[in-house]
């Protein structure tokens, strides 16, 4: 739960399902991002997280554009200036930012992901910050995958994990695992 202050967000519709964007109301810097859950309304869900929270009419703003965009196939170049990155320090901050830095069409592993922030045997603690990760698609947690090219975790479900990379032109083997070739 959140602190109580008013909040507005956005509904944006896709073929993954509702998506939805909270900003406080006081500030333009997004607050959450959320991915739809089976058998939930995304107004439900934003309302349980963010009581009070009232639909914003417009949507109209650079990210809510990158995010149809984005979710309607096309390649897009988040830029993280747009988020409220208050409150969100140290190891959380430098993983997340390692992650937006992963380019479309592209993957890279939990334990690759710590190599690169020089801490070799991190993969537990990356993962971590994935599973909290408050900005996903903008800060892309579908591309950190398993070391066996497994997909691993995410909000959203595999299946949502899977459709996304796909998207962004990732193959995958009969067994379901990335192939090598996009793993970084």
């Amino acid at each position: 739960m959140t602190k109580n202050c008013s909040y507005t967000y956005h509904l944006i519709p896709s073929t993954i399902g509702e998506v939805g964007v909270v900003r406080r109301a006081d500030r333009i810097a997004l607050q959450r991002i959320l991915l739809p859950r089976k058998g939930r309304s995304m107004s439900e869900l934003i309302r349980e997280s963010f009581p009070g929270a009232v639909p914003e009419k417009a949507g109209r703003d650079t990210i809510c554009k990158q995010l149809r965009a984005f979710l309607g196939g096309e390649a897009v170049d988040f830029s993280i200036g747009e988020l409220d990155l208050d409150g969100i320090d140290g190891f959380a901050r430098r993983v997340l930012m390692a992650d937006h830095a992963i380019p479309r069409g592209w993957v890279m592993t939990y334990g690759g992901l710590a190599a690169t922030l020089g801490i070799p045997g991190g993969a537990r603690a990356v993962g971590n910050v994935m599973a909290g990760n408050p900005f996903p698609l903008v800060i892309p947690c579908h591309r950190v995958i398993r070391s066996g090219g497994e997909l691993g975790g995410f909000g959203g479900g595999l299946p949502m994990k899977k459709a996304l990379l796909t998207m962004e032109g990732i193959c995958f083997d009969g067994k379901g695992r990335a192939c090598p070739e996009y793993i970084r």
